[in-house]
């Protein structure tokens, strides 16, 4: 464990409009999410499976919308719900497109914890392009991330590999309708080291409510979608590392938390900015 201090940043980004985000204390974690990590194992059972992803869509709420969970086939699933205050499913899909473009904006997500971002020549140019929409640039773009999931320790490097929600098998008639007005989904593989690359499957989607909008997130531990059907990438007899698991949870209380609190502001501000 190394002492928590904010990430150091690259030359010149304390230039940059959005830097006093960065400066600013990272909003604390609801004290009723604090009390619920006290203890935030749920029953197998309530976990949303994989394949019952598009029940996302459904009216109402879910048994398993906040917590982690330990699946009898190895596997583990993470889901948090957060809300935001004056905000909506149309800013988080911009902010999903526009926090790509800069390590710094990853940084103000979570100035603890987001020590960089990587995209491709080819994947800026995509999100630069004014003819193409806020949702084609969150989809088929991979981001090449660092970040600790506990705060005070090491980063590790993770692929995050958005992809269109059509080739991840969600209905995508329900997208941009009251039932769902944010979504990105992904492939992520934790980049342990050059033979280790541990498979999850990320989804966060939104529906506007009064006052703000709702987040609803998902990782399946141990899993990837390859051409719209959900496989288990890891061995039969394997048990996906729980502590993994459960840091993965507290983290996201974390940097959901903190966007939140800052998205309003900084797409009132920079929401035609993305050079």
């Amino acid at each position: 464990m190394i002492e928590a201090k904010k990430v150091p940043l690259k030359e010149g980004a304390e230039k940059r409009s959005y830097y006093k985000f960065f400066l600013r204390d990272m909003a604390e974690i609801p004290e009723d999410k604090k009390e619920f990590l006290k203890n935030p194992k749920g029953n197998a059972g309530d976990a949303l499976k994989i394949e019952d992803r598009n029940k996302l869509f459904d009216d109402g709420y879910l048994a398993d919308e906040k917590g982690y969970f330990m699946l009898e086939n190895g596997t583990g699933v993470v889901s948090n719900n957060t809300y935001f205050k004056g905000a909506t499913g149309a800013m988080l899909q911009w902010w999903f497109a526009w926090h790509g473009l800069d390590p710094l904006r990853y940084a103000i997500w979570d100035p603890y914890d987001h020590y960089d971002l990587e995209i491709s020549e080819e994947a800026r140019a995509k999100m630069l392009d004014p003819n193409v929409s806020i949702a084609d640039k969150c989809y088929d773009v991979d981001h090449l991330v660092s970040e600790s999931l506990v705060m005070g320790t090491e980063p590790m490097k993770l692929l995050i590999s958005f992809k269109n929600p059509a080739s991840m098998g969600y209905d995508t008639s329900k997208i941009f309708t009251d039932k769902c007005s944010f979504l990105v989904c992904a492939n992520v593989l934790i980049l342990v080291d050059e033979n280790t690359k541990i498979p999850v499957v990320m989804t966060h989607m939104a529906r506007d409510i009064e006052g703000g909008c709702e987040l609803r997130s998902r990782f399946w531990m141990g899993y990837q979608i390859i051409d719209g059907v959900a496989k288990k990438m890891i061995p039969d007899g394997m048990v996906f590392p729980e502590p993994v698991v459960a840091e993965l949870l507290g983290h996201n209380f974390a940097e959901f938390t903190n966007l939140a609190a800052i998205l309003p502001e900084v797409y009132a501000e920079e929401k035609n900015n993305w050079a």
